[in-house]
């Protein structure tokens, strides 16, 4: 599918990191982006900067949702294609000193990570399925999801992260074996470490040591590199329902 001014994107969690580098890329050739997120400071800033729309949505929250597709469409017409970047990562352990793992902490990851994500896929499906294919293959519309090596080999305290992680790994080839027919296809990004807000705010020699245990290329990844994934497969009709891990080859020790 060619990314241009014809198509509509919704970006969940698209006010930073990984999500904003995707809608400034999918800006940048043409296509009306779509920013989902709570922070709305942030969101209606990088909006304004690629001439895109923001909705506050909380993905937990199937009202909230809807009310954002809703927006989006209103402003940009029915999406061509979704981008699942919204995600949480919490740390805690099965158990510790004592205490079980906090089941509250748990289920909101699983939440906004897994259900969030899923909650998101099936409303833009829903509305793809109604449009007209614009492939040769009669391709309606793409899905990226966001997943994480964790999702295959998670640190301690990485239990509730790593099992929604593993969840939307899990869901990416029944998902678009059930969007086949209708010319959808469903792709998931499993990155390493990579330069998120979160690891930008740690110090730069922890930021290094991070980087060194990547065996190629030895440092963080950069937003704009998960972005150009996401290019490539908007691009590629042959990549269909599969976990693409984008990660420089690391596999994560224990801790």
């Amino acid at each position: 599918m060619k990314l241009d001014s014809s198509l509509a994107a919704v970006v969940t969690g698209g006010a930073s990191g990984l999500g904003a580098a995707t809608a400034r890329m999918l800006a940048g050739e043409g296509v009306k982006v779509t920013l989902f997120d709570r922070n709305a400071e942030q969101g209606t800033e990088v909006a304004s900067e690629i001439g895109g729309v923001f909705a506050e949505v909380d993905v937990t929250d199937q009202t909230s949702v809807e009310a954002g597709f809703e927006k989006a469409r209103g402003a940009h017409g029915q999406e061509r294609i979704l981008v699942n970047c919204a995600g949480i990562a919490p740390v805690a352990k099965t158990t510790s000193r004592g205490e079980a793992h906090p089941m509250d902490m748990f289920e909101k990851v699983i939440a906004v990570n897994l259900i969030g994500s899923f909650r998101c896929i099936s409303i833009a499906a829903t509305g793809m399925a109604t449009l007209p294919a614009v492939t040769d293959d009669g391709g309606r519309g793409v899905i990226v999801s966001t997943a994480s090596v964790a999702a295959f080999d998670g640190q301690i305290g990485q239990v509730a992260y790593a099992a929604s992680k593993a969840g939307v790994a899990g869901m990416t080839l029944p998902v678009a074996r059930d969007l086949a027919k209708s010319g959808i296809r469903v792709m998931t990004i499993a990155p390493g470490i990579f330069e998120t807000p979160m690891l930008l705010g740690l110090s730069q020699d922890v930021q290094d040591s991070l980087g060194e245990q990547v065996p190629f290329p030895s440092r963080l990844g950069k937003a704009e590199e998960y972005a150009r994934l996401v290019r490539s497969i908007c691009e590629n009709d042959m990549l269909n329902g599969e976990t693409i891990r984008l990660d420089g080859a690391i596999r994560m020790a224990p801790k």
